[in-house]
C-alpha cells in the first residue's frame, strides 16, 4: 500500500477531488496547511502599508491507495492540480506498512 500526499493550490481541490472519483479512487483526507518552496511568500499591500506573506496557503491532500493503483492517482493529481506556474505544488509518496479499519477490524487492503 501507498500514502499519496499532495500539496496543492485551494481553488484546485474540486478539479482534483472530482478526477480521483472519476477514477474510482474514493476516500481523501483534507488539510489546510501553510508553508513556502520556491515562492518564498510573497508582498501584500494593506491600507497603505505593504508587508510579507512569508508562508502560503495550500491544501494537502492525503490518499491511501494500493501499489496496481499508485501510478493513477499521480497521473490523475498531477492533470487535476497543474496551472503550469510556480506554486501548484508538490506530490510525496511514501510506503504504507499496515491499514487497520476500527469499525471491522480489517487490516490491508481490505481495510480500504
Amino acid at each position: 500500500m501507498k500514502k499519496v500526499e499532495a500539496i496543492i493550490r485551494h481553488f484546485k481541490l474540486d478539479d482534483v477531488k472530482s478526477a480521483l472519483s472519476e477514477h474510482q479512487v474514493h476516500g481523501m483526507t483534507v488539510t489546510e496547511v501553510r508553508g513556502f518552496g520556491r515562492q518564498k511568500g510573497h508582498t501584500e499591500t494593506y491600507r497603505g502599508a505593504e508587508y510579507t506573506v512569508d508562508f502560503v496557503p495550500k491544501v494537502k491532500i492525503e490518499v491511501i491507495c494500493a501499489e496496481k493503483q499508485l501510478q493513477t492517482v499521480i497521473d490523475t493529481i498531477l492533470r487535476a492540480a497543474q496551472t503550469g506556474q510556480i506554486g501548484d505544488g508538490k506530490i510525496f509518496v511514501g510506503d504504507l506498512a499496515n491499514v487497520i479499519r476500527i469499525r471491522t477490524g480489517e487490516t490491508g487492503e481490505q481495510a480500504l
